[in-house]
């Protein structure tokens, strides 16, 4: 039971860290274009992009951290 549900996470954690990667522009400017339109909840291009880079290295971390788990078969 708990390695499906962790498995699960696992594949939508990889889904997520994919969206996360597609999201950043080539350029670094990541979603910059997108704050400076106005009504956005960051404040400027530098707080998106920060914050975009902290959720990308967080899905990372625990796609990995599960990746690991499962693969080791520490679970059962």
């Amino acid at each position: 039971m708990l390695t499906t549900v962790l498995s699960w996470i696992w594949v939508a954690s990889g889904l997520l860290l994919i969206l996360s990667v597609l999201l950043h522009s080539p350029k670094g400017d990541g979603m910059g274009g997108l704050a400076a339109s106005g009504g956005s909840m960051f404040t400027s291009a530098r707080s998106a992009e920060q914050t975009l880079n902290r959720i990308t290295w967080t899905l990372l971390a625990v796609f990995l951290g599960l990746a690991v788990v499962l693969s080791a078969g520490w679970l059962g």
